[in-house]
């Protein structure tokens, strides 16, 4: 494997790079960041879905760097929204705008939506790639099944977590510790689907 035992997570969300130096912990590999190599890659997601846009993101990081990374896309769908914000949840409402202001567009545009009918999803895509000549290895995925809630409760995660309830258990993912978060979110469930992956790829 290019460059030994050394795994680039390939993000600029530091959110992002802290849950997966946590779900990725006993990984047989050195987690990196792009910032910690002194990189910078840019790549537009030009994707129709999450794994799609997660594959760019790996193969260009790969190239980039050298070494084995992994690439992921995520975000929330609505299904009273028709799956939406889905690949775009990042920019939706434009990549200024603060998720306050998405949480009030978005209770907006669910008013009147009873609670049953206000269903959602997280959704997680892993892709793992290397440098040229091998280029993708492969995709996994996990997904976190909620609903959004009416107003935005607790402080705890960060993106959409204040608003997307877990009805189970009568809380929102953003009233949960990170140690209940990172137990059962989408990323958590993408995570452990690429553990055997990673173990593989260690022993090659």
């Amino acid at each position: 494997m290019t460059g030994g035992r050394r795994l680039v997570l390939a993000s600029t969300n530091p959110h992002k790079i802290a849950e997966f130096r946590a779900l990725l912990a006993g990984a047989p590999f050195e987690l990196l960041s792009p910032a910690d190599l002194g990189v910078t890659v840019q790549v537009e997601e030009t994707g129709d879905t999450f794994d799609e846009n997660a594959i760019l993101k790996a193969l260009a990081s790969a190239e980039a760097t050298g070494l084995l990374v992994l690439a992921d896309d995520s975000g929330l769908e609505i299904d009273a929204l028709g799956g939406a914000p889905g690949v775009h949840s990042a920019r939706w409402a434009g990549v200024d705008t603060s998720y306050e202001e998405r949480f009030r567009l978005l209770e907006q545009r669910l008013a009147g939506t009873p609670d049953e009918q206000r269903t959602a999803r997280y959704r997680c895509a892993i892709a793992l790639a290397e440098p040229a000549p091998r280029g993708l290895y492969a995709v996994v995925s996990g997904t976190l099944e909620g609903r959004i809630a009416r107003t935005p409760r607790g402080s705890e995660g960060f993106g959409y977590d204040p608003i997307f309830s877990l009805p189970e258990r009568g809380k929102t993912v953003g009233e949960l510790t990170v140690a209940e978060k990172n137990s059962i979110s989408h990323r958590a469930r993408a995570a452990a689907a690429v553990q055997p992956l990673l173990a593989r790829l260690a022993r090659r």
